[in-house]
């Protein structure tokens, strides 16, 4: 099993990883919020445990950006930020569990194992699909964008733009709700922004065979090239 530690205090990331290694999993550390998102895209971990007050992003953020991306890793949140309030709005935003610092290592462990224990699917049922659209694909589970096969290497607002987009191939997505996806939790976006990234997503899919259509007054599509 593999688990990815989004945890800043190092001390605290020490004890986790080497407790939690010698209980048979591989933790992957990352101690500065910014960089989050690129590891756990990177790691493709089974369970992510997340702190909250990081530098450079808040957890929160890191949790609404990866579930608006598509990434569906379980995540429980470690943190000593414990009231209702807290828990509630984690929850809301995409976490499978709440779990407050100080706590026990045994603890721990059985939440990460129910956590994945509610994410099996039940026998019988279909595994989970890869979405494809001429050339591009999105790994349901990992969340990665793949163009013939090959991951691309995109920022996470230029992933989560295309995952919107590969959604629904050939249908226009609003602009308000590519910006809603793009930029989740910031109540002021410039009005070019959008306009940005997808200026540089359609530079890395070039090559691939679709057209990234903007409609004026409507938003933006993907199609097949002519």
């Amino acid at each position: 099993m593999k688990l990815l530690l989004v945890e800043d205090n190092p001390a605290m990331q020490t004890t986790l990883q080497r407790s939690l290694q010698r209980r048979g999993m591989q933790v992957v550390v990352c101690g500065d919020g910014a960089r989050a998102l690129d590891r756990w895209r990177a790691s493709v971990p089974d369970v992510v445990l997340l702190d909250l007050s990081l530098p450079g992003e808040d957890g929160l953020s890191i949790l609404a950006a990866a579930r608006a991306e598509g990434l569906q890793t379980p995540v429980i949140i470690v943190t000593a930020r414990g009231t209702v309030g807290d828990r509630v709005l984690g929850l809301n935003t995409g976490a499978d569990d709440y779990l407050l610092k100080p706590f026990d290592l045994d603890e721990l462990e059985a939440r990460v194992q129910a956590v994945l224990r509610r994410r099996q699917p039940p026998a019988g049922a279909a595994a989970p699909r890869r979405s494809d659209f001429a050339g591009l694909s999105v790994d349901d589970d990992s969340g990665a964008v793949y163009l013939d096969g090959q991951a691309l290497e995109l920022s996470t607002r230029e992933s989560a733009l295309l995952r919107a987009l590969l959604a629904r191939p050939g249908q226009a997505v609003g602009k308000e709700r590519l910006s809603e996806l793009v930029f989740p939790g910031q109540a002021e976006v410039a009005a070019d922004a959008i306009e940005v990234v997808v200026y540089r997503l359609r530079r890395k899919i070039k090559a691939a065979a679709v057209e990234l259509v903007t409609l004026r007054g409507l938003g933006y599509l993907l199609r097949r090239s002519a």
